[in-house]
C-alpha cells in the first residue's frame, strides 16, 4: 500500500511539474516569439546624416531624420565613455546585461507607488530598447528588454555594445550619437572634447530636452557637475580634475540657424536623389553628395536677383502699380558639361519655395527668336540675307481670324538683313522667316536644342508664345557657344556612401544638335545684339558675351538669356499672378541688369576667352543694313561670319 501511494505521489508531482513547465514555456514563448533577431545587428547601420556640398566644398545642407554621425569607439574620448558609465550604468563591465539588484529595487518602488516610476535599465538594456522596442512603460516591455540584453551580451563584447550605444542614444536638440552632440553643442568633433564637455554631454540622456545647454545652460552646468562628482567618487578622475572642470565655463558652438545654403538648388538636388535612391537612403544613409554648384557664383546670383528686384519694385511703386510683388530667377550652366553653376529660383525660399528657374513655365517672348534664326542658318540662310520688315496679314489666325503682327516699336524698316532683324528684335521679319521655314520644322529644331516643353507649331511661336522653363531655354542657348553640342543640365557630380564608395556618378549627356559652323554664326549674330542692339548695355563688360532680350505682352515677363564662351546664364523677372511689371519694363531694363551683375562676377577673375570660329567659316566685314561688303572707311561695318562659299563677294 505504501509503495502504491508513493507511485501516486510521483505521478502527481510529474504532472504538476509538466504543467508548471508548460506554463513557464508558454510564458517564455509568449514573451520571446515576436522578439527581433539579434543577428540583424551584424548588418546594422544606424541612421546617419547626408551632406550636400558645392563643387568648391561649401556645405550646403544636412539631411536627416535623426542627426547622427557614427564614429568608431576609438575616436571617443575615454572621459566621455567613463562619464556615461558613471551616470548611466556604473556596473556596466561587471553585469551580464541586466542589473538584478537594480531591477528588484525598481520593482519594489513601482509596486509601492502603484505606477511605473523607475526603469533600472543598464546600458545594454537601453541599447536593446532603442534598437528593437518601443518606449512603452510596462512590465512586459521590461522583461523583453532583459531577454534582448542577455542575447546582446552573449553575442557582443562590452566595447562593441558601448560603441553602438554611444552612436545611437539621443542627446537632445536633434542630436543623436556623441559626434552629433559634440558638433551641435560645442561645434567641434567628439575627439576634441574636454573633460567638462564630456561630462556635460554624458549628463543629457537622462532628460535631453531638460538638460540641453541650448535650452537651459545653468541647469546643464548643475547636471554636468553632478556627473563630474560621480566620476570623482568612483575614482575615474582625481579630485583636482573634478574641481577644475566644475568651474569651467560652457563655451557653446555657433548655432547656424539658416543651415541650408542655395535652398532652391538643394531642393532640386533632393528631388533628383529621392527619385534615384529613395527617401529612406537619402535621409538615413549618411551619404556625401558632391554637386556642380560653385558657391561664390551662387552668392553672386542671389545678390544679383535681390538687387534687380529691389530696383524693379521701386520703379513699380513709382508707376503706382498696386500689385508689386515681382519675382526673379537666374540659372547658370557650364557650357561644356551642362553642370549647374548657380540657381536662384525666387527672391526668398522661406516665403515661396516654388522654383521659377526650373518649374515656372512662362512665355519667353523675343528670347525665343534665336531658335528661329539658328534653324534658318542651318538651312543655309546666310546672316546677310535680306528680309522684308513691313506690315503683313496672315490668313487663318486664332479663331479663324486674320493675324496681323506688329513690331514692338510700331515702326517698320523695309528691307533688312537677318542679322539686323535679330539685332533690333523686330517681330515681322521673325514671323516671315518662321513662315518660310515652317512652324513644325522650327519646333522640332527647338526640341533638338534641348527644349522639353511643348512648342505649338504656329507662326506666333516666332514671338515666343509657347511657354518654356528658364533652365530649358538657357540650355538651348548653351548649344551655340558649345560648337553645336547640346547639353543636359545636371547638378550632382557624385554620391558617396558612408564608406566613401561611389554609388552614383554624373554621366554628362551631350549630342550634336547643329553644325559647328551654324553654332558659330548664330553666336556671332547674338554678339551683334550685345554690341549694336537691344542688349547693348552688356557691352560694358568688355568681354566676349552674346545674348538676347525677351519681353512678353503687357510687360508680364522680362528675360535676358546670354553666354560667354564657358558659361550660359538666363535671368527672368515677372509676377506669379501674371500681372504687369509696369510700362517699359522690357528684358533690357528689368532682366539684363541682373544678368550683367552676375556675369561681371563670373568674368572678373577668369582668363579672357573668345568664341569658336571653325575652319569652314570665314569672317567678312559687312554693312549690317545692306549685307554687302563694307568699305574700308565704313563706321557701321561689323565682322560677320559665313559658311565658306556663302560669304558676300566684292
Amino acid at each position: 500500500m505504501e509503495l502504491k501511494n508513493k507511485k501516486h505521489i510521483a505521478i502527481i508531482l510529474i504532472l504538476i511539474s509538466g504543467v508548471l513547465f508548460g506554463i513557464i514555456a508558454g510564458i517564455f514563448l509568449a514573451i520571446t516569439h515576436d522578439l527581433p533577431q539579434i543577428q540583424s545587428l551584424e548588418t546594422f547601420r544606424p541612421s546617419a546624416v547626408t551632406r550636400i556640398y558645392s563643387a568648391d566644398k561649401e556645405l550646403l545642407a544636412e539631411l536627416y531624420l535623426e542627426k547622427r554621425d557614427p564614429v568608431p569607439l576609438k575616436s571617443i574620448p575615454h572621459y566621455l565613455k567613463t562619464a556615461l558609465i558613471a551616470t548611466e550604468d556604473k556596473n556596466f563591465y561587471k553585469h551580464s546585461g541586466v542589473d538584478l539588484k537594480g531591477i528588484l529595487r525598481a520593482i519594489l518602488k513601482d509596486v509601492l507607488a502603484r505606477k511605473f516610476l523607475e526603469g533600472a535599465s543598464t546600458i545594454t538594456q537601453q541599447l536593446a530598447k532603442t534598437l528593437f522596442l518601443t518606449s512603452e512603460k510596462s512590465i512586459m516591455r521590461k522583461i523583453k528588454e532583459a531577454f534582448l540584453a542577455f542575447q546582446l551580451e552573449r553575442r557582443y563584447t562590452k566595447d562593441e555594445i558601448l560603441g553602438l550605444y554611444l552612436n545611437q542614444i539621443y542627446f537632445g536638440s536633434g542630436a543623436y550619437g556623441v559626434e552629433s552632440a559634440a558638433q551641435t553643442f560645442f561645434g567641434k568633433p567628439v575627439k576634441d572634447l574636454s573633460l567638462a564637455e564630456c561630462a556635460l554631454i554624458a549628463a543629457m540622456p537622462k532628460a535631453p530636452s531638460r538638460y540641453s545647454p541650448l535650452v537651459n545652460k545653468n541647469l546643464a552646468v548643475k547636471r554636468r557637475n553632478i556627473v563630474l562628482k560621480q566620476m570623482a567618487n568612483s575614482g575615474m578622475i582625481t579630485e583636482d580634475a573634478y574641481k577644475k572642470s566644475a568651474i569651467e565655463p560652457v563655451s557653446l558652438g555657433k548655432q547656424n540657424k539658416k543651415q541650408i545654403k542655395a535652398p532652391y538648388f538643394v531642393e532640386y538636388i533632393k528631388k533628383n536623389l529621392e527619385e534615384t535612391l529613395g527617401s529612406s537612403r537619402l535621409y538615413k544613409g549618411g551619404l556625401t553628395v558632391n554637386t556642380t554648384l560653385l558657391f561664390e557664383l551662387q552668392k553672386a546670383a542671389e545678390k544679383a536677383v535681390e538687387n534687380g528686384l529691389y530696383a524693379l519694385e521701386t520703379r513699380m511703386k513709382q508707376q503706382r502699380i498696386m500689385d508689386t510683388n515681382p519675382q526673379g530667377a537666374l540659372i547658370a550652366l557650364n557650357v561644356q558639361s551642362g553642370g549647374i553653376l548657380a540657381m536662384a529660383g525666387g527672391r526668398d525660399f522661406d516665403e515661396s519655395p516654388f522654383n521659377r528657374a526650373t518649374s515656372a513655365r512662362r512665355q519667353p517672348g523675343s528670347a525665343f527668336k534665336p531658335v528661329v534664326y539658328a534653324h534658318a542658318i542651318e538651312q543655309g540662310f546666310p546672316q546677310n540675307r535680306i528680309i522684308l520688315d513691313a506690315p503683313v496679314v496672315f490668313k487663318g489666325g486664332k479663331n479663324g481670324e486674320d493675324w496681323q503682327p506688329e513690331n514692338f516699336s510700331g515702326k517698320y524698316n523695309g528691307e533688312m538683313t537677318l542679322r539686323m532683324a535679330l539685332t533690333l528684335s523686330e517681330n515681322i521679319p521673325a514671323v516671315r522667316l518662321m513662315e518660310t521655314l515652317g512652324p513644325s520644322s522650327v519646333a522640332e529644331f527647338g526640341y533638338n536644342l534641348g527644349i522639353e516643353s511643348t512648342l505649338a507649331p504656329n507662326l506666333s511661336l516666332a514671338l515666343g508664345t509657347s511657354e518654356t522653363t528658364l533652365i530649358e531655354l538657357t540650355s538651348a542657348y548653351a548649344v551655340f557657344p558649345n560648337m553645336g553640342e547640346s547639353i543636359k543640365p545636371f547638378g550632382i557630380m557624385e554620391v558617396l556612401d558612408r564608406e566613401d564608395r561611389i554609388i552614383q556618378q554624373a554621366k554628362p549627356e551631350q549630342r550634336l544638335s547643329m553644325s559647328r559652323a551654324g553654332a558659330a554664326i548664330i553666336t556671332n549674330m547674338l554678339c551683334g545684339v550685345v554690341q549694336e542692339g537691344t542688349g547693348k548695355k552688356a557691352s560694358v563688360l568688355k568681354r566676349s558675351v552674346a545674348g538676347k532680350t525677351g519681353t512678353t505682352n503687357n510687360y508680364r515677363d522680362a528675360l535676358f538669356i546670354g553666354f560667354s564662351p564657358s558659361i550660359a546664364a538666363g535671368a527672368w523677372v515677372g509676377q506669379d499672378n501674371f500681372t504687369t511689371l509696369g510700362k517699359g519694363e522690357t528684358g533690357a531694363k528689368a532682366a539684363l541688369p541682373i544678368w550683367m551683375e552676375f556675369m561681371k562676377k563670373t568674368l572678373e577673375n577668369s582668363r579672357c576667352q573668345y568664341f569658336d570660329i571653325p575652319d569652314d567659316v570665314v569672317q567678312v566685314r559687312i554693312d549690317p543694313l545692306t549685307g554687302r561688303i563694307a568699305s574700308d572707311d565704313s563706321r557701321q561695318a561689323v565682322s560677320a561670319l559665313f559658311k565658306k562659299g556663302t560669304e558676300p563677294k566684292k
